[in-house]
């Protein structure tokens, strides 16, 4: 299996709201932040992304950082890049009840 393209990836990203895609040391990768209530509450929202994560078999790079900042890194480490499988999973983030979680909230999501 090969890493997708970016033009491929250009497309697929425009379903999976408020993610970016990031090239960092040549892999394409998706990622997205979010800002929480508290330092627990970046572990709860771990744990939700946790599940999904154990359900589809496939792990992203999750960071929480200045006690209060999560960061998500999705790609797929075995090809070197994206595949669809990892739009799938940043749909299934996206779908997450957390506002609970959540520090600033916007009509569109989070910031």
């Amino acid at each position: 299996m090969q890493p997708m393209e970016d033009q491929t990836a250009n497309e697929l990203l425009k379903q999976v709201r408020d993610w970016k895609l990031l090239h960092e040391d040549g892999i394409m990768k998706l990622q997205r932040f979010w800002k929480v209530k508290s330092f627990t509450k970046g572990i709860e929202l771990f744990q939700l992304v946790t599940d999904i994560a154990e359900a589809e078999g496939h792990h992203p790079d999750l960071h929480l950082f200045g006690w209060n900042n999560v960061k998500i890194e999705i790609w797929t480490h075995t090809v070197g890049g994206l595949t669809e499988n990892d739009f799938i999973l940043a749909a299934k983030i996206n779908s997450l009840k957390m506002d609970h979680l959540l520090r600033i909230k916007t009509a569109a999501g989070t910031v």
